[in-house]
C-alpha cells in the first residue's frame, strides 16, 4: 500500500506557509519544505524563509540543507524528501509536503520526469550570459555538461542550445540522459494535492507588499552580506530578489528599478507557477481562508 502525504501547493505569497502549519498542527503532521530556495543557508528574508518562531511550531525538513556554493536539485530534492517521509511516517505522523517548486512536488509523487517547462529565471540568466560572453560560450558549457546534445546541436542554435542547458538546469541530469531514460513511472505515494489560491489581483497586490517588506526588513543589506561571503555565479542568486539585487549592486540598474523588477518578476513567476499547477486535474482548488473545507478534505483522505 502506497503511504500517504498531503501536498500543499499554490503561486507565491498565497499563503501556503500558514495553512500548512496551521494543518500539520490539527493532523499531528510534519512539513517537508517543496521549495527550491528555502534550502539555501542565509538566503532568508528573499525566500520568505520560514522563521524560527514557525519552525519551532512544527518541525520542518529540508530548510537550510545547502551552502550556497553547492548544487541542488530536483533529483537531490526526492532522495532527502523520501527519507523525511520514511522518518515521519515511522513516528507515526503525516508528512505535509508544502511550497511552491511544481517539479519538485511532481517527481516526488509520480517519479514523472517528462521535460519541464520554460522556467524564467534560468532563462533570464541565460540571456545576460549570451550577452555578457557569447552563444559559442554557452554550446561550450553545454558540451562540458553534455556532449551528446552538444553534438548535434549547431554553435547558433539559440533555442535548442538555451533548452538544453534548462532542462539540466532544472532537473540535475543532462537533456539527452532525461530524454533517454525519463518517463512515466509508477506512482510513488499517495496524495491529497491542495491548491492554494486568490483572485488575480489580490494575488499581484500581495506579491508587491511581500517585495515592500522584504525591503524593510532588510533584503538589500542580507544580499550585501552574502555577496561579500560567496560569488554571484551561486546558484540561488539566480533567484527573484536576489537577482535583482546583485544588478544593482553591480551598478547594472538603479535601485528602484530593481525593485520594480523583482515585483514584476514575482508575478510573472506565480503566473508560471499557477500555469503548472493547473495542469494537474488531481488537485483540488481552495482559497486560502477555507481552513475547516480544507480539512475535511484531509479528514476524509486519511
Amino acid at each position: 500500500m502506497l503511504r500517504k502525504i498531503v501536498i500543499i501547493c499554490g503561486p507565491t505569497a498565497v499563503g501556503k506557509t500558514g495553512v500548512g502549519i496551521t494543518l500539520a498542527k490539527e493532523f499531528n503532521g510534519e512539513i517537508i519544505s517543496a521549495d527550491s530556495q528555502q534550502v539555501w543557508r542565509g538566503f532568508d528574508i528573499g525566500t520568505a524563509k520560514v522563521n524560527l518562531t514557525e519552525r519551532s511550531a512544527i518541525k520542518h525538513h529540508l530548510v537550510d540543507i545547502c551552502e550556497p556554493a553547492e548544487h541542488f536539485d530536483a533529483e537531490h530534492f526526492v532522495e532527502l524528501a523520501d527519507r523525511a517521509i520514511d522518518d515521519i511516517v515511522g513516528r507515526g505522523k503525516i508528512p505535509f509536503v508544502v511550497g511552491g517548486t511544481g517539479m519538485y512536488m511532481r517527481m516526488l509523487e509520480k517519479g514523472l520526469c517528462d521535460a519541464p517547462p520554460q522556467d524564467e529565471e534560468f532563462r533570464a540568466v541565460f540571456e545576460d550570459e549570451v550577452a555578457n560572453s557569447s552563444l559559442l560560450d554557452q554550446h561550450e558549457k553545454l558540451r562540458a555538461i553534455d556532449p551528446e546534445s552538444a553534438a548535434a546541436i549547431h554553435p547558433n542554435d539559440r533555442t535548442r542550445i538555451e533548452r538544453a542547458l534548462e532542462i539540466h538546469y532544472l532537473t540535475g541530469v543532462p537533456a539527452s540522459e532525461f530524454r533517454e531514460t525519463h518517463g512515466f513511472a509508477e506512482k510513488r505515494y499517495d496524495a491529497l494535492k491542495v491548491g492554494l489560491n486568490i483572485g488575480r489581483a489580490d494575488l499581484y497586490q500581495r506579491i508587491n507588499d511581500r517585495v515592500d517588506m522584504m525591503v524593510e526588513e532588510g533584503l538589500l543589506k542580507e544580499v550585501r552580506t552574502l555577496l561579500a561571503k560567496y560569488d554571484f555565479d551561486c546558484q540561488p542568486f539566480k533567484a527573484v530578489g536576489y537577482r535583482e539585487l546583485v544588478a544593482y549592486i553591480n551598478g547594472e540598474m538603479d535601485y528602484d528599478e530593481a525593485i520594480e523588477l523583482t515585483k514584476r518578476n514575482s508575478r510573472r513567476y506565480a503566473k508560471r507557477q499557477l500555469t503548472w499547477f493547473r495542469g494537474d486535474p488531481e488537485i483540488k482548488w481552495f482559497e486560502p481562508h477555507a481552513l475547516s473545507e480544507i480539512a475535511e478534505n484531509i479528514r476524509n483522505f486519511l
